[in-house]
């Protein structure tokens, strides 16, 4: 494995509670500079146990129906990344691991991965890099119990950015893992 899939790993080894609790705060925008995590102040302030994910509120249930419901934890669904990085932030462990109790949940529900870069480096480059990106969120899905089956995985490199700009606003829009559920 490598180095960075041993943090993303980590990562969510603590925040699911193997470590100890965690909460997560209110993040920033990605205009800001950050960007702001799926159910963040939304905890339930209980531990899990060891294995176990973090229990969502009732009124949150992972139904089917809440995949279209922009109320619902699983209308969050862009993990954004630093520069040049693979790496899964800390503040979106929890976005995936929403995910990947849906996913869990609905074994017979798939989802796409698809790795976006900024505009900054080689074609060639920023297609690995968007295909990394992908994995290592896929990775973290798995970790949930997710079949590999399930998930799909595709980079667009540069190009299909979200943001049209040539500065760090923008491109910090633009590093970014989208989850995207079938129709």
């Amino acid at each position: 494995m490598r180095t960075v899939h041993w943090f993303s790993f980590l990562s969510i080894v603590i925040l699911l509670g193997l470590g100890g609790c965690a909460t997560t705060g209110g993040g920033e925008g990605p205009e800001a500079g950050g960007a702001q995590a799926a159910g963040a102040g939304q905890g339930t302030g209980q531990c899990a146990g060891a294995g176990e994910a973090i229990p969502l509120p009732a009124e949150q249930a992972l139904t089917l129906d809440a995949l279209n419901d922009p109320e619902s934890p699983l209308a969050k669904r862009i993990i954004y990344f630093e520069y040049d990085s693979d790496t899964v932030r800390p503040e979106f462990v929890d976005v995936i691991a929403t995910h990947g109790r849906f996913l869990t949940k609905y074994p017979q529900q798939h989802v796409r991965l698809e790795g976006h870069t900024d505009e900054r480096g080689s074609r060639e480059y920023n297609l690995a890099l968007g295909e990394r990106r992908a994995r290592a969120v896929m990775d973290l899905l798995k970790l949930q119990g997710v079949n590999e089956n399930q998930i799909e995985v595709v980079s667009f490199g540069e190009e299909l950015p979200a943001a049209f700009g040539h500065d760090e606003a923008s491109w910090r829009l633009n590093r970014r893992v989208e989850l995207v559920y079938p129709e």
